[in-house]
C-alpha cells in the first residue's frame, strides 16, 4: 500500500479495502471499509480532511484534495470515474462521478446523482439528489431512473468484489 504520514496525520483504512502501491493516500484520510483506491489514484489529505464511505470505489488516476482545513466527505457506496478532480465538500451515498469530471470547492453531490464523464461542477454548486448532471458548465439534464439504479448497484458491488480480490489475485511478474 502507498499510503503516508503528513506530519501528525496518519491516514487510517478500513476493512477489507484495497488501496493500488501506484495510488497515493496522503495524511488526514479515513478509507472506510470494501474501499478500492485505483491505481494512480491521489488522495490527499495533507493540509485538509478526506473520508471515504463504506464501500466507496475510487478509480484509476481520479484526485481528491481539500483546501486547508477543510473537509471533503464521501459517503457510502460512491463510485468516483477515472480521472475525475475533486475538492468538493459532499458527495453523498450511491452518487457517481463520471469519468474525467471535475468538482470544484464547497460542492455538494446529492445521494444517487449522476455526474456525466466531462462534467465540470463549480464551485459552491449543488447537485440534487437523484439528478443527471452534464455540460460544461453543468446543468441538470435528467432524472435518475430505476435503471441508472441497477446499473449502478451492479457496477457498486464489482469495486467491492474487486477490494477483496485484489490481494489475492494482482500479483507483479
Amino acid at each position: 500500500m502507498a499510503v503516508y504520514r503528513y506530519g501528525e496525520k496518519i491516514p487510517k483504512i478500513g476493512n477489507n479495502s484495497y488501496i493500488s502501491d501506484s495510488a497515493r493516500v496522503i495524511g488526514d484520510v479515513t478509507i472506510s471499509d470494501n474501499c478500492y483506491i485505483g491505481h494512480g489514484a491521489i488522495v490527499r489529505g495533507d493540509y485538509g480532511k478526506i473520508i471515504i464511505g463504506d464501500g466507496t470505489a475510487i478509480e484509476e488516476n481520479a484526485i481528491l484534495h481539500i483546501r486547508p482545513d477543510g473537509i471533503l466527505e464521501i459517503e457510502d457506496l460512491v463510485t468516483v470515474g477515472h480521472g475525475a478532480i475533486i475538492h468538493g465538500r459532499t458527495i453523498k451515498s450511491h452518487a457517481v462521478i463520471g469519468i474525467g469530471s471535475v468538482i470544484g470547492f464547497d460542492v455538494i453531490i446529492g445521494s444517487w446523482a449522476i455526474v456525466a464523464e466531462g462534467c465540470v461542477i463549480p464551485q459552491k454548486s449543488i447537485v440534487p439528489d437523484e439528478k443527471i448532471a452534464g455540460g460544461v458548465p453543468f446543468g441538470i439534464i435528467g432524472d435518475v431512473e430505476k435503471r441508472h439504479k441497477d446499473f449502478w448497484t451492479y457496477g457498486k458491488q464489482l469495486y467491492v468484489d474487486l477490494a477483496r480480490e485484489y490481494p489475492g489475485k494482482f500479483e507483479k511478474l
